[in-house]
């Protein structure tokens, strides 16, 4: 659903660049935002990294059909990092097609309205999206590094009073690391409550009348 809250007024939905073909062209979209209002900056970026919760990561087959897998993850210097179970399945078999993924993480928040319309509805959110390279990493330490990170980030600090640092299964797995080329983060901020309809009607509709709304004149 359209946001009102875009520069000068405008919405997501009315934009003229539709009626072009930038496939004709070659051009390069990676890391171009059209909300200006919503870009993240670079620390911002980061500290978001590192705490998502999920991420997922889309890469492409021989088909040229898209795939995407959800996954847990952790950030390290500029990678996005995860693991999958040592099988040959339809992600390992595209990234051998293909290094070229991209990766997404986000973090919805709170639904709000902010007009008179049904439709006149957005949501909180904060979003980042990566695009790069993905390899195997066949390197140990650079895979007990991951799992270490994975586990302080996703255990509690005495990990349930088990044995830390304790990876007798790393050669079970496969530990994937995306470096990044390009990376953008968007944020929907919550509106204060005075911002919201019915206190405040922000409609991108304003001619709009209900079904039982009495005639004209």
């Amino acid at each position: 659903m359209s946001d009102p809250r875009a520069p000068n007024g405008s919405s997501d939905i009315a934009d003229p660049s539709l009626a072009a073909d930038s496939t004709q062209t070659g051009e390069d979209h990676r890391g171009r935002l059209l909300r200006a209002d919503k870009i993240m900056q670079p620390d911002e970026i980061e500290a978001f990294l590192q705490s998502a919760f999920c991420g997922r990561t889309a890469s492409v087959d021989r088909q040229g059909y898209p795939y995407v897998l959800p996954n847990l993850f952790t950030w390290i210097d500029g990678q996005v990092y995860q693991q999958t179970a040592r099988r040959a399945g339809h992600f390992l078999a595209n990234i051998r097609h293909s290094d070229r993924v991209c990766f997404e993480t986000d973090s919805p928040a709170e639904v709000f309205p902010y007009g008179h319309v049904e439709c006149d509805t957005s949501v909180a959110y904060t979003s980042a999206v990566v695009f790069g390279r993905i390899r195997i990493v066949e390197n140990e330490d650079e895979q007990r590094r991951f799992f270490t990170s994975f586990m302080a980030k996703y255990a509690p600090p005495d990990s349930w009073g088990r044995e830390q640092d304790s990876f007798p299964r790393m050669s079970a797995t496969i530990v994937f690391a995306i470096t990044a080329e390009v990376i953008t983060g968007k944020r929907g901020r919550l509106p204060a409550v005075s911002d919201r309809w019915p206190l405040r009607n922000l409609t991108l509709s304003p001619n709009w009348k209900p079904r039982d709304a009495p005639p004209e004149g």
